[in-house]
């Protein structure tokens, strides 16, 4: 057929999928969206904002983007969808036009000791491939290169059943890059044995100092009492060689106490499985306090810190080993690749090339490769994750993001909108939640939620442009425009903290004196060394309260009256005011339903298809025994009592016969940060980031300090929070306080007392003190970074 009539022969109607440009949603009913029905243009950039608590992350993560990855999984086979997580269909009627999503959140990387950067974003795997085929002496392999894979030697008879069955001598060997000494960590860990007992007291006169060891423990000091390996009544100092090492390092041996058959080993190895194999966030807070006083990790000797072999080590490109780059500053690392050339890996440099120019890009050019991906900030973890979409192919799918500018400074906001603008460019669709001005105002299309937080909240309370938010009346829209003044007054300093030559990380020899009894806001660039200079050189001792930006773990059986202590207050005045035990009004204790164990709902597992979750038929999703019910404090019981939200509470625990003051306090902190409408009895896994955030924050105000550091207290909230904050701020300050932030947001830096700006720039950039001084000094000399965008935040 020629052209001509092919062109004839195409309809001149527009095509059925051309009107398919709209992402609808109707009904929506996850957490508390209250039968959401909104359109979302496809290849727009739409920005969700309100009230943290307001349902932005329910419509957009847990509506839009979890049926995108449901149905996605349903095109699988079920035997492949067996190994893949599964999901329920959300609480919505109809959702129309999705496209592929691609989440990238802010969940933290895995925090494993050999989960690295590097390894993180496959620029290791590049690397090591690239080293076997241009590193020199040759040494094996890429997997040589690698610290997260041992050496391994074998040999023997295998039998090879195929035809006539024959025994086949064979040996295997394969070449790794771990460390033998440290195992790929890089570090060693050290046992203070002087934390585990005292040598000298003799076991019977209970020489154990180890948190739960007690004398009649028949598991514990029992077993090594009588165990026959040792003398109980000897000082252990007197202890033979034998002796010492039947005690510290023997290893798992039966043996028999008082008749019970029973596993004796020595102490190192038995501690080390008690308390080392377990995570130390998990732990009580006596028992963490013991492991931080008895484990000290030092830099391997063998491998000093870099994970790796000495022969992987000793191969070089350029006078460069694998380790020395991976060391590198991204940006220094970025420049050197670029000067390779060798047309046998051509395609392997130019794919490195990108990742590591990705890096730079999106403004982490100050990280290294081999730092562990654990220790990477919430935003630091998002805009990594970024890294593998920034040059794909892909089109016509659907982004999602959340809040991508945590953790940066204003200056580099600016780069972060162009990426997301690029993104939407190549013909995708582009969803942010986001509280930024700066982002908003970038926005094609703006869903705006609330009107307020939690069960106020759940609702559309504006779709449009930004023009039309500003003048839609809602909170976002009256807010969307404020700007904090300076202070006519700062506070005057009471004393100073003095930190002296800080060389953490990249700083270099810092000096600086942080001023007590005000405001201090410490700012920079990201990676100019904020978090180095305050976590790392202030004294985390007596008098000193953290609140850092580490998640809340916490599973669907935690609330809010868990987490922060004040179900123990509750339960206890239940307890007296009925004569019973405490444990029973705990739905994780005796007081739990049988039928659904406490946990409110009964769960059915099916398989490779989305569990379903039933209300309870016994106890009605309350959770407790129907006897346990029957027991009141001012004529509520437990379960009444969990569904109050936190200004209830507050009030019901305030006065009259419930009157609790423990409870009342934990409740007053909790309204002060701005969490009056949570329930006390919600899922902290219902809750948002912002909701956590502050959750925290109200649980380290009960802690007695008088230095508060805070770590970037506005992640997650909206700009009428903030307001909020910066009243909470003030309060502690004027009550004695002192209280250091790290921030960028422009409206903590113009409420603050005094600022230390680091900088000039990022990694080996930055380190160093480029200002300290009153806000006001600040803006007027527009010396910094800070100062520029501090003087046009606030009009100047």
């Amino acid at each position: 057929m020629s052209r001509a009539a092919r062109s004839t022969a195409e309809p001149s109607a527009p095509y059925a999928a051309d009107r398919h440009d709209l992402i609808r949603v109707q009904g929506a009913r996850e957490n508390n969206l209250k039968d959401v029905s909104v359109e979302i243009p496809k290849r727009r950039l739409t920005v969700f904002t309100g009230v943290s608590g307001s349902g932005k992350s329910s419509l957009v993560f847990d509506t839009i983007a979890a049926e995108s990855q449901r149905l996605i999984n349903e095109t699988y086979s079920a035997f492949v969808q067996g190994f893949m997580p599964t999901l329920a269909r959300p609480e919505v009627d109809v959702l129309d036009g999705l496209t592929t999503a691609i989440i990238v959140d802010q969940q933290r990387l895995g925090a494993d000791p050999r989960s690295t950067v590097g390894t993180a974003t496959d620029a290791n795997a590049m690397l090591r491939i690239l080293f076997s085929r241009l590193g020199s002496p040759h040494i094996g392999p890429p997997s040589a290169y690698a610290f997260n894979v041992p050496s391994v030697r074998a040999s023997g008879a295998i039998t090879v059943e195929k035809g006539a069955k024959k025994a086949v001598k064979a040996t295997y060997t394969r070449t790794g890059g771990m460390c033998v000494r440290c195992e790929g960590r890089g570090s060693v860990s050290d046992i203070d044995l002087t934390q585990l007992y005292d040598d000298s007291k003799s076991i019977s006169e209970g020489a154990f100092t180890i948190p739960g060891w007690k004398s009649d423990s028949f598991w514990t000091v029992r077993l090594y009492a009588e165990s026959g390996f040792l003398d109980p009544d000897k000082p252990i100092r007197d202890f033979s060689e034998r002796e010492m090492r039947d005690f510290l390092y023997r290893e798992p041996t039966k043996v028999k106490v008082e008749g019970v058959n029973l596993t004796y080993e020595g102490l190192i190895p038995k501690i080390q499985k008690s308390f080392l194999s377990k995570d130390r966030e998990a732990m009580q807070p006596r028992i963490r306090a013991f492991v931080d006083r008895a484990v000290t990790f030092t830099t391997c000797p063998e491998c000093d810190g870099t994970r790796l072999t000495e022969a992987a080590r000793s191969s070089r490109i350029e006078g460069i080993s694998i380790a020395d780059a991976c060391a590198m500053q991204i940006s220094d690392l970025a420049q050197w690749v670029g000067g390779l050339e060798e047309p046998s890996v051509a395609p392997l440099l130019a794919k490195l090339r990108h990742t590591l120019d990705s890096f730079v890009e999106i403004g982490l050019g100050y990280l290294a490769l081999d730092r562990p991906s654990g220790t990477l900030s919430g935003g630091e973890a998002q805009r990594v994750k970024m890294i593998r979409h920034l040059g794909s192919s892909l089109t016509d799918v659907t982004y999602v993001f959340d809040e991508p500018t945590v953790g940066l400074h204003p200056h580099d906001i600016q780069r972060m909108n162009d990426l997301l603008l690029r993104l939407r460019d190549k013909g995708n669709t582009v969803l942010v939640v986001e509280h930024k001005p700066e982002v908003i105002a970038i926005a094609d299309h703006v869903v705006d939620l609330g009107p307020g937080a939690g069960t106020g909240g759940g609702e559309v309370v504006y779709e449009g442009t930004v023009e039309g938010l500003r003048a839609s009346g809602t909170t976002t829209g009256r807010h969307l425009d404020d700007r904090a003044a300076l202070k006519e007054a700062v506070r005057e300093p009471t004393g100073v903290l003095e930190i002296r030559g800080a060389n953490a990380n990249n700083l270099r020899d810092v000096d600086v004196d942080i001023p007590l009894g005000v405001l201090t806001v410490v700012t920079g660039v990201a990676g100019s060394g904020k978090s180095s200079l305050i976590h790392g050189s202030v004294p985390a001792g007596a008098g000193v309260v953290s609140v850092d930006q580490s998640p809340i773990k916490g599973s669907r059986r935690s609330n809010p009256a868990t987490y922060t202590g004040l179900l123990e207050p509750i339960r206890k005045a239940f307890a007296k005011a009925n004569g019973v035990k405490p444990a029973l009004f705990s739905a994780n204790s005796e007081g739990a339903c049988p039928t659904c164990n406490g946990a409110g709902v009964v769960y059915t597992d099916l398989a490779m298809m989305a569990g379903v979750a039933t209300t309870c038929e016994d106890c009605e999703g309350k959770r407790f025994q129907a006897s346990v019910l029957e027991y009141r404090l001012g004529g509520r019981d437990i379960s009444e009592v969990l569904a109050m939200s936190v200004t209830e509470a507050e009030e019901f625990f305030g006065a009259g016969e419930a009157r609790t003051p423990a409870a009342h306090r934990i409740l007053d902190r909790m309204a002060d940060v701005g969490l009056g409408y949570l329930t006390l009895g919600q899922p902290l896994t219902t809750l948002s980031g912002g909701e956590r955030q502050r959750l925290k924050l109200a649980t380290h105000m009960g802690e007695k300090g008088g230095v508060y550091v805070l770590d970037e207290p506005t992640t997650g909230l909206h700009l009428a929070d903030v307001e909020q904050l910066l009243g909470l701020l003030d309060r502690l300050v004027d009550s004695g306080k002192s209280v250091i932030v790290i921030e960028h947001h422009q409206a903590v830096m113009a409420h603050a007392d005094w600022i230390i700006d680091l900088g000039p720039g990022a990694g080996h950039d930055g380190g160093r003190v480029v200002y300290e001084g009153t806000p006001a000094d600040l803006v007027a000399g527009r010396s910094t970074l800070t100062g520029e965008h501090l003087a046009e935040y606030l009009g100047l």
